[in-house]
């Protein structure tokens, strides 16, 4: 396997985690297992956990989650390159130096006069609210992917993934990537990542224009609900969600796949007219920790198998695994290397 052979881009962000009561959700605003970005009103948010004794600090960005877990799976140095925009401060310096030990190859931009963006990982319970200050990672700039030393390992690349958040950072980037992505005939991969990523016009443009070039599609049952929703189908059966997405025009001759996970329920893919459902194994309640990042180890798991050639199923499998060990922890953390048995 060649070396950088998976690209990310995406908004990296310190999670700032801690488990409290769902007091903090009515305070703020905020539902539980949704993902926002922070207004005025939930800026306060960030001390109050810090502040806690059992808070934890821990690397984070939905695109960076799951570059990392490919890369720990994957157990080869420099396998996964991941681009995004950080502060030129302590935050960022955690992080780069969190995601290069993992063996990334990490080119963030530094914003000098901005921090290092941040996430507040509420965990009530089973569940997790996720409230993004984006900080710097707002300022991603395409003319840095575009530079000479940085768009060679775009070239280098044979596989791309991009949460959907990036899509209110730079639609720029993400068309560049996609473009090149469907020229080479490589593999443009994107998530849906959170309802109100198609409820916002802009940002339901942009996934859009983006459509035609993705080749494959992650998403959890809300969001493809959400999808459904605002593109006006009747439907809310996740697996012919799917399916219709699966059949959205193409830009080439390839095939879309489309992978909705569902918590304890089956996992979905629709591929090539199909609709393959892939059982979960379930766990004892006591064994779950808490569940942010479930879905990036659940793509990071996928791609791991994914870059080496391996089968629709056999990604599921290890998408499976990696999701199935990342909830039984805190945050986005994990062993030294991975349990799983390679098929």
């Amino acid at each position: 396997m060649s070396e950088g052979v998976l690209f990310g881009i995406g908004n990296p962000l310190l999670d700032i985690s801690a488990e409290v009561s769902t007091d903090v959700l009515d305070k703020y605003k905020i539902k539980a297992n949704d993902a926002i970005l922070a207004e005025e009103s939930h800026l306060p948010i960030y001390e109050e956990l810090a502040a806690l004794p059992n808070v934890e600090y821990i690397a984070g960005g939905a695109t960076q989650n799951a570059i990392r877990i490919a890369q720990w799976m994957l157990q080869i140095p420099g396998a996964t390159t991941y681009m995004g925009c950080v502060g030129d401060d302590d935050y960022g310096k955690k992080m780069a130096d969190q995601a290069t030990a993992d063996g990334v190859n990490v080119q963030y931009l530094k914003d000098t006069s901005t921090p290092t963006g941040k996430c507040a990982v509420v965990v009530t319970g089973h569940d997790r609210s996720l409230v993004t200050d984006l900080q710097a990672a707002n300022n991603y700039k395409v003319d840095h992917l575009t530079k000479p030393e940085n768009f060679a390992l775009v070239e280098k690349a044979n596989f791309y993934y991009i949460a959907g958040f990036f899509m209110t950072v730079s639609p720029d980037s993400i068309m560049t990537i996609a473009k090149h992505a469907c020229e080479k005939n490589k593999t443009f991969m994107m998530n849906l990542s959170a309802p109100f990523l198609m409820q916002v016009p802009p940002f339901k443009a942009c996934l859009m224009n983006a459509m035609p070039y993705i080749d494959i599609l992650f998403g959890n049952e809300t969001e493809a609900a959400t999808f459904a929703e605002t593109e006006g189908w009747e439907t809310r059966d996740v697996a012919e969600i799917a399916l219709k997405i699966s059949q959205l025009p193409k830009e080439n001759s390839k095939g879309r796949t489309v992978v909705f996970t569902q918590g304890t329920e089956p996992t979905i893919v629709a591929s090539e007219g199909k609709v393959l459902q892939f059982p979960v194994t379930p766990l004892k309640p006591e064994q779950i920790v808490d569940t942010n990042a479930a879905g990036d180890a659940f793509v990071g798991g996928y791609l791991s198998q994914l870059v080496l050639g391996k089968s629709i199923a056999e990604c599921a499998r290890a998408g499976m695994y990696a999701a199935h060990l990342i909830i039984q922890r805190s945050g986005c953390t994990f062993p030294p290397k991975p349990s799983y048995i390679w098929a």
